[in-house]
């Protein structure tokens, strides 16, 4: 009897462990995914699901949308499945995210893409601190190939892509990479004569390319600063972006969004845009102005530009050159800006001279906040070069 007795006590237990333990130990995907839209709101959007599915370590949100903040209407998604989930200190970690592959079609244009994955990724506990502890972050996104086809014709292609991003050690800010690759676009569908005489004279029936970008974001000042931005095309050439400014703080960006919400909100769309133009000169009084750089590298689209525009006037490539070097410092006096007329009309004729690179630098003595900018522009426009420091050069 005191066997039984002390057997049924064992068993109440257990079995009251496993009543209260269950729930603690078991995921909560509807925390989870409010969490996640707790996370989007500097985004401007929600995750929604008709149902939430918990297997273990794997949430599954079936039937799932995205509501775009001012979208008119919701962008539908479908079963979005997170493996790995795990609870972290009031939030969540998630080792994959893997989407629907998409294939929307308006009138005659459809979009596919295959193989989206989101991995390492980071749900905040709090979203409403401004720290990188509260963003909804993911160290890797991930697309397969993907295509645009105009009346059953593929038109562009761009393989396997991703963006990746590393926060710093010590969560002083976050690195980022982009890279889009084998680009390829089919300009050959161009209706316009015009246009379609001009892709054929500068040899660019099909573009080939791809596109990179990196960059930094550094959380106590705001500070943006993409490294490169290239733009490349075979037989064209390329294109490079480097700029940096600040004020870009996790404060701004809430603040852009809830200044964006209350003008949807409000029913008066002209008094909305009025008020939208003083919300945007606020905001942009936050900002400040670093240094910037534009660099084209050709890969001979010049020459074959140059022959194409002598042709139509009815001369050639070399004759056009001289037309333009000669025309250059005409144009330019007319903006009093004599100093930088000296530089472009000097860079002018070294690069149609022989095109290599064309370089345009803006790097002010000291960060230059916006709305100086804006004032020089609207003021005194031909002192902005010297406030911006600008600079141009070529073949360097």
């Amino acid at each position: 009897m005191t066997h039984f007795s002390t057997t049924a006590r064992l068993l109440a237990a257990a079995t009251a462990l496993s009543v209260f333990a269950g729930p603690a130990l078991a995921l909560d995907g509807n925390d989870l995914l409010k969490k996640i839209n707790a996370a989007l709101v500097i985004q401007g959007g929600a995750l929604e699901a008709q149902s939430v599915a918990v297997d273990g370590s794997k949430v599954t949100l079936i039937g799932a949308t995205y509501n775009p903040s001012g979208a008119p209407q919701k962008m539908p998604i479908g079963t979005v499945t997170m493996d790995g989930v795990e609870e972290a200190e009031g939030g969540y970690t998630i080792d994959k995210v893997t989407f629907p592959n998409i294939n929307v079609s308006h009138e005659a244009t459809t979009i596919s893409a295959s193989d989206i994955t989101m991995s390492g990724v980071t749900v905040p506990a709090d979203a409403t601190k401004n720290t990188i502890e509260s963003l909804l972050l993911y160290e890797e996104a991930k697309t397969g190939a993907t295509t645009v086809a105009v009346g059953g014709k593929t038109v562009l292609t761009v393989g396997p892509s991703s963006v990746t991003t590393e926060v710093a050690d010590d969560n002083s800010g976050i690195d980022f990479d982009m890279a889009l690759n084998e680009i390829k676009a089919d300009l050959s569908i161009i209706d316009d004569p015009q246009s379609r005489e001009a892709i054929q004279a500068l040899g660019v029936n099909t573009l080939d390319g791809s596109i990179n970008l990196n960059g930094t974001w550094t959380q106590n000042d705001g500070t943006v600063a993409v490294e490169e931005y290239a733009i490349d095309f075979d037989k064209v050439g390329r294109l490079d972006l480097s700029f940096s400014f600040s004020g870009y703080t996790i404060d701004f960006l809430k603040s852009a969004q809830e200044t964006a919400k209350a003008l949807e909100a409000n029913p008066n769309k002209q008094e909305a845009q009025q008020a939208a133009n003083l919300a945007m000169l606020g905001l942009m009084q936050r900002l400040t102005f670093n240094a910037a750089q534009i660099r084209f590298e050709d890969d001979g689209v010049t020459a074959k530009a140059l022959d194409y525009a002598g042709k139509k006037q009815g001369s050639n490539g070399p004759q056009m050159a001289q037309m333009i070097k000669a025309m250059t410092p005409i144009v330019l006096s007319q903006y009093n800006i004599p100093e930088l007329q000296n530089m472009l009309s000097q860079a002018v004729n070294t690069y149609l001279d022989k095109p290599e690179n064309l370089t345009i630098t803006a790097e002010p003595a000291n960060p230059v906040p916006f709305p100086m900018i804006m004032g020089a522009a609207m003021g005194a426009p031909n002192t902005l070069p010297n406030v911006l420091g600008v600079k141009v050069s070529a073949n360097d």
